[in-house]
């Protein structure tokens, strides 16, 4: 009997082993070979094999989710959260072609890991559409970067949680509207509107446009004066803006738009070894004092605070000379002031976040990106339009904020200063990375409007 018993639990050892082979071997092959499984991308690289179901819903089965991913980036883990992007082949003179004459045979620069440069100076404060476009790109491409991806370009439409629009639209503007590119009397510029138009007609025609109103579509807005021609048009759109100062509530507001930051022009102060005793000067401003619409505080606050004790508040320019001098000025200061302007943001605040200089935010209609994540008043200071007009008010704030508080917000400002860096290939937590997740956040409920759109559609 003892012999029998042995016997049988051999023999279900082996059945058990056996079984488990087989279970482990399919579980190998995942995903399915292509004779299994068609798929328009044909991709079975080893980051599609271990990359898990996708957290954010998709239009397209899980298995042909997975593999569309690119294997050029990294999957830090099983747990990350990739948005998937298509994006459309525009022509190159909506977006690299306005860099280099010479990219007009195709859609895209044939090497993306060597971009043309974005233009410098003030222009390129407003380059978030260059900088999103360069990463769904190199998503694609393995020898342009080994970053984690936070976004991927995928060739399926199916497989698309989003779709993005690559029209540099500020460019557009900065290099036709403001080079005498005009129609007679001043109204308009030309090829910017010509290819505003353009891309009304061609998104128009898309069955993917179509197909759910648009509202799932990304187009970068991020130039106050960008788009002017189509804002209306593609409305239903979600925009990248830099604020919603000079917008129709129907055409951009936060329920369905992202605020993205400005690229700082000023340098990052990589080596910042000062001390709330070494920054000599208590608050520092410069830029242009007389504005209109919402800047008119700067001129009231300008002769308010130019003969205060502590207070650099002087007029500057953009060029080389005052860029200088305001990175000089703001290392040198404890804090920064940000003032509305012709629009409630500007790119000073991320001169200041690039300085380490605590930022006071005087701007009663702001919209801060990120702020979801982000708790600015961990690291700025926000005092309403209506108290700093008093006299005496801001310096007195900012000379109660003692030396503990205000090493407390500077250390945080070199925190945080990574969540508005543009660069390219992007890396983990930057500006890209966190435009691209604010994106993502958008998506179940853009899910939801889609479906609600097509309730009542008769099959």
């Amino acid at each position: 009997m003892a012999s029998r018993s042995c016997i049988v639990k051999i023999i279900s050892f082996l059945l058990v082993f056996a079984i488990s082979g087989t279970i482990l071997q399919n579980s190998l092959a995942w995903p399915p070979r292509d004779d299994e499984s068609p798929s328009k991308n044909g991709d079975t690289s080893d980051a599609a094999t271990i990359f898990k179901p996708l957290l954010l819903p998709s239009t397209g089965a899980t298995r042909s989710a997975s593999r569309s991913l690119s294997s050029s980036c990294q999957i830090q883990g099983l747990d990350d959260r990739v948005l998937k992007v298509y994006m459309y082949d525009l022509p190159a003179e909506f977006h690299f072609g306005m860099l280099d004459a010479a990219i007009s045979g195709g859609s895209w620069p044939r090497n993306i890991s060597s971009l043309p440069r974005y233009p410098g100076g003030l222009y390129q404060q407003h380059s978030p559409e260059y900088w999103l476009t360069a990463d769904l790109l190199s998503s694609a491409d393995p020898s342009s970067r080994k970053s984690p991806c936070s976004a991927v370009r995928v060739a399926d439409p199916a497989t698309a949680d989003i779709f993005f629009v690559p029209f540099f639209s500020s460019l557009s503007y900065n290099r036709y509207c403001r080079t005498g590119h005009r129609f007679q009397g001043g109204r308009g510029c030309v090829e910017n509107d010509r290819l505003e138009k353009r891309l009304v007609e061609f998104l128009r025609g898309q069955e993917l446009w179509r197909r759910n109103g648009g509202v799932d579509h990304v187009i970068v807005m991020h130039h106050p004066n960008s788009l002017m021609v189509a804002r209306s048009l593609l409305k239903e759109a979600m925009f990248v803006v830099a604020d919603f100062g000079r917008f129709s509530r129907a055409v951009a507001n936060m329920r369905k738009d992202i605020v993205a930051p400005y690229k700082h022009v000023i340098p990052s102060f990589a080596r910042d070894a000062t001390t709330f005793e070494s920054r000599e000067t208590l608050l520092f401003f410069q830029g242009a004092i007389v504005r209109k619409e919402g800047g008119i505080i700067r001129q009231k606050l300008y002769e308010i605070l130019k003969d205060s004790p502590g207070v650099h508040f002087v007029t500057g320019n953009t060029q080389k000379d005052g860029i200088r001098s305001a990175t000089a000025g703001m290392r040198n200061a404890k804090f920064c002031l940000h003032l509305a302007g012709d629009t409630p943001s500007s790119n000073r605040l991320f001169d200041a976040i690039a300085s380490h200089c605590v930022p006071v935010i005087i701007s009663d209609e702001i919209e801060l990106p990120f702020e979801d994540e982000l708790d600015y008043s961990q690291f700025c200071v926000f005092v309403e339009s209506d108290k700093a007009l008093r006299k005496g008010f801001v310096v007195r704030a900012l000379e109660r904020i003692g030396r503990d508080e205000w090493t407390r917000k500077w250390a945080m400002l070199k925190s945080v200063e990574r969540h508005f860096e543009y660069q390219h290939p992007s890396l983990p937590e930057d500006a890209v990375h966190m435009t691209w997740r604010g994106i993502a956040k958008r998506v179940p409920a853009l899910k939801s409007t889609a479906h609600k759109i097509h309730r009542y559609d008769r099959h």
